[in-house]
């Protein structure tokens, strides 16, 4: 009877750990709860297998193309569990889950695919909420979809064809991961990770998303046949205009005065300035007609720019020293350790010869240029003029050299006194020019690629101040040569050539630009259709 009834007892004992082995081994018993017990919830222990992710992904089919990403991840860290501690999601996860929800002030709005399954993860009210292995991999899947999304933007070939040639940033989302996983924190306006201006537009949108939620934004309604409103002016347009510039922030109150007074006059001239507009008091319908732009407009453009920022690589601001020309804004800033050395107009191509955007290095300035007259412009402009009149050449300094036309050096050549040239296969560079008065004019969009700098001259004494031999004197006498003058520097100088209509400066003061190019409609555009393919 002993013998039996201990038979008994070791053929129960031995049903039970059986049957605790079939489920520990059965995926669809893994599926049926989140927590598993503490014995096989540790992070050392492998969470998936090549079985596991396979099953996932036929699965949660609308995550298929992120399967190589994912799978890196999980293979860097010994396919352990990436988003389990003691059990429970660790505070990173918590932090994505808090990104997923609020993408909006990223100047987007994702729609992660199942995302109610990962909210489920969440929510510990719901009775059926996805496996551990499931609820790890859904996470890892929207960490590669908000970290592409919000910190890297559109693929490099996309970039290409919005004519942006500036090098794509890129990201590795597995060493990424490690920093994140060990410091949350770093998620949050990192400019290691995003271009600092990016943050500053993003406050821009946060204030203009609350003008518009203000109701503040009102058409401005003027007069027909409209007349320039100058100082001493009185209209009811003028109360307006005030209310307009308030909202903006360039009027520090609204007195409500339809007197175009000195206070007034002090606001209009910082809109100007800031908006890359002639600096004057008169407000032509231009004026009018830029600042009833609907806030819409204004918040997309913001957007559009927050995305451009995102193809830049952060490091860009820590070169010892770079060039940065903006199309947009007309504006070359030289900055030399972390400081403005110098800001200079500049003018740009037309619409027909659009300046690129790209980025060099300058490695040579040349003094006293020759200007090699590209075979287009001989071609379209001067082959009749030549034919027309025999002394054309000699009396506009130009000589005929190995079949080409090239003008000499001097005060008039269209190079003007100083060149820099960064080596690029479209044979951009910038340059001074004789033609000054260009300057003056708001839409500065005149030549036919190359960019022309007002202040050349001290570009060039600011760069060369770490050459003690290059005096500014010694400077002076080079520009003054009839024969040309090159200097290879010994340290390259990064360019960079931009595009961005939306600007926030160090004070915080927003600018908007023209789209001289048309560039923000098309990137606009390319932003939606990427939205809509991706959500659906």
């Amino acid at each position: 009877m002993k013998t039996i009834y201990l038979f008994t007892i070791i053929l129960f004992t031995g049903l039970i750990t059986s049957s605790f082995d079939l489920k520990k081994n059965d995926p669809t018993e893994n599926k049926k709860s989140q927590d598993l017990p503490s014995a096989f919830s540790t992070n050392s222990d492998p969470l998936v297998d090549n079985e596991v992710l396979n099953d996932f992904f036929k699965r949660y089919t609308d995550l298929k193309k992120y399967q190589n990403k994912v799978v890196a991840l999980y293979k860097n860290r010994s396919y352990e569990s990436i988003w389990f501690e003691d059990n429970k999601i660790n505070e990173f996860g918590q932090l994505l889950h808090q990104k997923l929800k609020s993408t909006h002030e990223e100047g987007l709005e994702i729609e992660i695919p199942y995302e109610n399954e990962i909210d489920k993860i969440f929510n510990k009210k719901v009775k059926e909420r996805p496996s551990k292995s499931d609820s790890d991999l859904l996470l890892s899947a929207a960490y590669i979809i908000y970290m592409s999304q919000v910190y890297e933007g559109l693929d490099a070939e996309t970039v290409k064809k919005t004519g942006w040639l500036l090098p794509k940033k890129q990201l590795s989302y597995e060493t990424l991961l490690d920093s994140l996983i060990v410091n949350p924190a770093l998620l949050e306006k990192n400019d290691e990770l995003l271009f600092d201006q990016y943050y500053k537009l993003q406050g821009a949108l946060e204030k203009y998303r609350q003008i518009e939620k203000d109701g503040t934004w009102t058409p401005i309604v003027t007069e027909t046949p409209y007349k320039d409103l100058r100082p001493d002016a009185v209209s009811n347009t003028i109360a307006q205009v005030r209310t307009r510039l308030m909202v903006m922030g360039d009027l520090k109150q609204d007195s409500k005065s339809n007197v175009y007074d000195r206070e007034l006059m002090d606001a209009v001239m910082k809109y100007k300035l800031r908006n890359g507009f002639k600096p004057n008091y008169i407000l032509v319908e231009e004026h009018i007609k830029d600042m009833n732009t609907p806030i819409a407009d204004k918040i997309k453009i913001l957007t559009v720019n927050m995305e451009r920022c995102r193809w830049i690589s952060p490091k860009l601001i820590k070169d010892k020293e770079y060039i940065m020309v903006n199309v947009p804004s007309f504006e070359l800033v030289y900055v030399k350790d972390g400081k403005t050395a110098l800001a200079s107009r500049v003018f740009v191509g037309s619409a027909l010869t659009k300046t690129s955007i790209f980025s060099g290095n300058i490695d040579r300035i040349v003094f006293s240029p020759y200007w090699t007259v590209p075979q287009s412009i001989v071609d379209n402009e001067l082959k009749l003029k030549m034919a027309a009149d025999k002394n054309y050449l000699a009396d506009h300094n130009m000589e005929m050299v190995n079949g080409q036309v090239r003008q000499k050096p001097g005060p008039e050549n269209s190079l003007g006194l100083v060149k820099f040239i960064f080596p690029n296969p479209e044979d951009i560079y910038m340059h001074d020019t004789p033609a000054k008065t260009l300057f003056d004019f708001e839409k500065r969009t005149f030549s036919h690629g190359c960019i022309n700098v007002k202040e050349a001259k001290n570009l060039a004494i600011a760069m060369l101040k770490d050459y003690p031999e290059w005096t500014t004197d010694r400077i002076n006498k080079a520009m003054e040569g009839k024969e040309e003058t090159t200097f290879k520097l010994a340290n390259k100088v990064p360019i960079y050539i931009c595009y961005f209509t939306s600007w926030v400066n160090e004070s915080g003061e927003i600018s908007f630009f023209r789209d001289v190019y048309e560039k923000d409609d098309d990137l606009n555009k390319i932003m939606y259709q990427e939205s809509v393919a991706f959500n659906n």
